[in-house]
């Protein structure tokens, strides 16, 4: 079934179907009811590859993500559904590409393939050659995250620097002189990684401000590295009484290595950090965190993509969150004995 025969079994010009279906010109209320009535009988469909040629755009983001030989962190995965989720709201499709290793001809097919209509980047390193492609291209981008130098970059982000410093103030306030930060893995940090620089500078900023001591050490994305973190960290430092962290795949492992200490929380030792919301309430007891908003800026990203993809001169905008944190039942005073 094509628009001829619509136009045909309606009395009109293939022209006026056209309109009916794209809404790009107006058409009397009468023949538009007769030409949907058609439609509806004979249940067509506009070929969505047909109408985006014409239209000269595929309908289609595409989503960088990080190779598909990783597991992917669970505020990974939110930032994904929240980006579907919000392409679908627009009616638009999402095409994931692996990035890094083995994947740079799956990240170079879609910045030169025209296969989609702009894309969105996740993982962003300090300096990061993927957005130094794009930046070679015309096709519109928008990161979740950002570069060392993010000037002319449209972003979405978490401001790691301001809520890992506050989380380091709020333990200060409870007493605690010792502290240690927990960020991710080692590979991940040395690579550049952003989320990873920036908090690491937080926590030694307000270590500084504060007169503290203040350790800090690298952790796989897992819950078993996180166990052995722990033990290592009071194996080499016993007086550091409370933690901050940005890993949130390694709570559940920080969490069996104080229980297996003997250390109750927060009696004995405290933990903060920045979470999505989930890994926060489920943290025993909960965790102290400033909860990551993955849905709002996933739905960030796609907006300002679509933004940028409908008013390519428009000045680069972004969005910087820094959500209060959200004082729960993990974090209280230095144990006396340790004042």
């Amino acid at each position: 079934m094509n628009i001829g025969e619509i136009a045909k079994r309606a009395g009109a010009s293939r022209s006026t179907v056209s309109y009916v279906l794209s809404g790009k010109r107006a058409v009397s209320e009468e023949t538009r009811r007769r030409i949907l009535a058609v439609i509806e009988e004979l249940d067509y469909r506009p070929n969505a590859a047909a109408r985006a040629l014409k239209e000269g755009r595929t309908r289609t983001l595409g989503l960088v993500i990080p190779p598909a030989s990783q597991r992917l962190t669970d505020m990974q995965l939110g930032f994904v559904a929240s980006v579907v989720e919000a392409a679908a709201r627009a009616d638009l499709d999402v095409l994931l590409s692996p990035s890094g290793g083995d994947h740079e001809r799956s990240f170079e097919r879609v910045v030169t393939g025209r296969r989609v209509d702009g894309v969105i980047l996740m993982e962003i390193r300090m300096e990061d050659d993927r957005v130094s492609r794009l930046r070679q291209t015309s096709l519109p981008f928008v990161t979740i995250g950002r570069t060392a130098d993010p000037h002319d970059m449209w972003w979405v982000d978490v401001d790691y620097t301001t809520l890992i410093s506050r989380c380091v103030h709020h333990l200060a306030d409870l007493g605690h002189r010792h502290l240690a930060f927990i960020n991710r893995s080692a590979e991940l940090v040395a690579a550049g990684y952003g989320p990873g620089h920036r908090a690491l500078a937080g926590f030694r900023q307000a270590v500084t401000e504060r007169g503290l001591t203040g350790v800090d050490v690298c952790c796989p994305d897992e819950p078993s590295a996180g166990e052995t973190c722990l033990e290592q960290l009071r194996a080499a430092h016993p007086e550091v009484t409370a933690v901050a962290t940005i890993n949130e795949a390694a709570l559940p492992g920080i969490q069996r290595g104080l229980q297996h200490a003997g250390l109750a929380v927060p009696r004995d030792f405290s933990v903060a950090g920045v979470a999505a919301r989930h890994w926060a309430e489920d943290f025993r007891p909960p965790l102290t965190a400033a909860d990551v908003p993955t849905l709002d800026m996933g739905e960030e990203a796609v907006r300002l993509l679509l933004e940028r993809i409908a008013t390519p001169e428009a000045p680069p905008r972004h969005v910087l969150h820094a959500p209060p944190i959200s004082l729960r039942a993990s974090t209280g005073p230095v144990p006396p004995a340790l004042r």
